[in-house]
Protein backbone atom coordinates (compact mmCIF):
# COMPACT_ATOMS: atom_id res chain seq x y z
CA UNK A 1 0.00 0.00 0.00
CA UNK A 2 2.02 3.05 1.04
CA UNK A 3 6.03 2.63 0.78
CA UNK A 4 8.26 5.37 1.88
CA UNK A 5 12.07 5.22 1.00
CA UNK A 6 14.62 7.50 2.42
CA UNK A 7 17.87 8.46 0.30
CA UNK A 8 20.47 10.82 1.01
CA UNK A 9 22.42 9.83 3.72
CA UNK A 10 26.23 9.46 4.00
CA UNK A 11 29.47 10.72 5.81
CA UNK A 12 29.90 14.33 6.32
CA UNK A 13 32.19 16.08 9.04
CA UNK A 14 31.16 18.41 11.59
CA UNK A 15 29.65 21.56 10.53
CA UNK A 16 28.50 20.40 7.52
CA UNK A 17 25.36 20.06 5.21
CA UNK A 18 23.20 17.05 3.95
CA UNK A 19 19.92 16.51 2.10
CA UNK A 20 17.63 13.51 2.88
CA UNK A 21 14.58 12.83 0.40
CA UNK A 22 11.28 10.50 1.44
CA UNK A 23 9.99 8.96 -2.04
CA UNK A 24 6.38 8.46 -1.16
CA UNK A 25 4.53 6.04 -3.11
CA UNK A 26 0.98 4.63 -2.50
CA UNK A 27 -0.55 7.78 -1.14
CA UNK A 28 -0.13 11.62 -2.47
CA UNK A 29 1.15 14.40 -0.09
CA UNK A 30 -2.02 15.81 0.38
CA UNK A 31 -3.12 14.85 4.09
CA UNK A 32 -2.13 13.15 7.22
CA UNK A 33 1.29 14.12 8.84
CA UNK A 34 4.65 13.01 7.52
CA UNK A 35 7.58 13.20 9.80
CA UNK A 36 11.36 12.43 10.39
CA UNK A 37 12.99 10.26 13.16
CA UNK A 38 16.52 9.04 13.59
CA UNK A 39 18.00 6.66 16.00
CA UNK A 40 21.40 5.78 17.39
CA UNK A 41 22.99 2.36 18.05
CA UNK A 42 22.25 1.48 21.42
CA UNK A 43 19.40 4.36 21.95
CA UNK A 44 15.36 4.64 21.53
CA UNK A 45 13.97 5.92 18.48
CA UNK A 46 14.23 9.72 18.45
CA UNK A 47 11.59 12.34 17.19
CA UNK A 48 13.45 14.92 14.40
CA UNK A 49 10.88 17.23 12.78
CA UNK A 50 7.37 16.44 11.02
CA UNK A 51 4.90 19.24 9.25
CA UNK A 52 1.03 18.43 8.75
CA UNK A 53 0.27 18.13 5.15
CA UNK A 54 -2.98 20.56 5.29
CA UNK A 55 -2.10 23.35 7.31
CA UNK A 56 1.83 23.19 7.31
CA UNK A 57 2.49 23.56 10.48
CA UNK A 58 5.37 22.26 11.47
CA UNK A 59 7.18 20.52 14.91
CA UNK A 60 11.25 20.53 15.24
CA UNK A 61 12.77 19.08 18.17
CA UNK A 62 15.32 21.62 20.57
CA UNK A 63 18.16 19.62 19.40
CA UNK A 64 17.14 20.71 15.90
CA UNK A 65 15.55 23.64 16.22
CA UNK A 66 17.44 26.64 13.80
CA UNK A 67 19.48 23.35 12.12
CA UNK A 68 17.73 21.32 10.46
CA UNK A 69 14.46 21.78 7.95
CA UNK A 70 11.85 20.05 6.57
CA UNK A 71 10.03 20.96 3.24
CA UNK A 72 8.02 19.16 0.28
CA UNK A 73 7.62 18.54 -3.08
CA UNK A 74 4.16 17.49 -4.02
CA UNK A 75 4.65 17.00 -7.49
CA UNK A 76 7.06 14.82 -6.75
CA UNK A 77 5.77 13.23 -3.66
CA UNK A 78 8.78 13.58 -1.87
CA UNK A 79 9.74 15.01 1.14
CA UNK A 80 13.17 16.82 1.90
CA UNK A 81 15.19 16.93 5.50
CA UNK A 82 17.95 19.97 5.31
CA UNK A 83 20.40 19.12 7.40
CA UNK A 84 22.86 22.18 8.36
CA UNK A 85 25.36 22.23 10.66
CA UNK A 86 25.61 19.15 11.70
CA UNK A 87 27.08 17.68 14.98
CA UNK A 88 28.48 14.28 15.62
CA UNK A 89 25.89 13.82 17.86
CA UNK A 90 23.25 14.02 14.84
CA UNK A 91 24.95 10.53 13.91
CA UNK A 92 22.00 8.38 13.93
CA UNK A 93 19.86 5.89 10.96
CA UNK A 94 17.00 8.40 10.03
CA UNK A 95 13.61 7.35 8.80
CA UNK A 96 10.98 9.16 7.48
CA UNK A 97 7.36 8.23 8.26
CA UNK A 98 4.23 9.16 7.64
CA UNK A 99 0.38 8.86 9.32
CA UNK A 100 -3.22 9.59 7.95
CA UNK A 101 -4.00 11.98 11.25
CA UNK A 102 -1.82 12.70 14.43
CA UNK A 103 -2.70 15.32 17.77
CA UNK A 104 -0.03 18.20 17.13
CA UNK A 105 0.37 17.22 21.41
CA UNK A 106 1.06 13.68 20.43
CA UNK A 107 2.96 13.77 16.94
CA UNK A 108 6.66 13.47 18.71
CA UNK A 109 5.47 9.83 19.68
CA UNK A 110 6.98 6.94 17.01
CA UNK A 111 4.01 4.65 17.50
CA UNK A 112 1.52 7.35 16.41
CA UNK A 113 2.72 6.41 12.71
CA UNK A 114 1.94 3.47 11.00
CA UNK A 115 3.78 3.85 7.84
CA UNK A 116 7.79 3.86 8.09
CA UNK A 117 11.03 3.61 5.33
CA UNK A 118 14.17 1.48 5.71
CA UNK A 119 16.34 4.41 6.92
CA UNK A 120 19.14 5.94 5.58
CA UNK A 121 22.95 6.23 7.77
CA UNK A 122 23.84 9.77 9.20
CA UNK A 123 27.58 9.87 9.86
CA UNK A 124 28.83 13.03 11.09
CA UNK A 125 32.68 12.80 11.91
CA UNK A 126 34.33 15.49 13.99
Amino acid sequence: QVQLVESGGGLVQAGGSLRLSCAVSGRTLSSGTMGWFRQAPGKEREFVVNINQITGRTYYADSVKGRFTISRDNAKNTVYLHMNSLKPEDTAVYYCAAANSVLYSSSYRPTNYPYWGQGTQVTVSS
